[in-house]
């Protein structure tokens, strides 16, 4: 019996439309955008992870559990940390983001 794999389905063209989607939004909020970024970059391809069975057949699919009031939050306390560090605390605000959405991920069965 084989092991079990993940397999990430996330195109190229999804991340190319993503970038364009956060420049815009980043442009229009003044680079307020920015924090709540992680989150949905970082999402997405989670989301298109699947759990693949030796012969490679779909058995479970990554779902990330986190609702935007949980990412509101975090980042409004990430924001306040990043202006009183000069920016310091938002290289620390990534693995932060990583760690509260593996944390929220659920496998979902097909």
């Amino acid at each position: 019996m084989l092991g079990k794999n993940l397999k990430c389905e996330f195109s190229l063209s999804e991340a190319i439309g993503q970038l364009v989607i956060w420049i815009i939004l980043s442009i229009v909020t003044l680079g307020l955008a920015l924090f709540v970024l992680p989150y949905y970059f970082i999402k997405a391809p989670i989301n298109r992870t699947y759990v693949v069975d030796g012969d490679g057949a779909k058995i479970a699919k990554l779902d990330v559990q986190v609702n935007f009031g949980d990412i509101l939050g975090h980042a409004l306390v990430w924001l306040l940390l990043t202006i009183v560090t000069l920016g310091l605390a938002y290289l620390v605000y990534w693995p932060a983001v990583i760690k509260r959405l593996l944390n929220g991920v659920k496998m979902v069965e097909l």
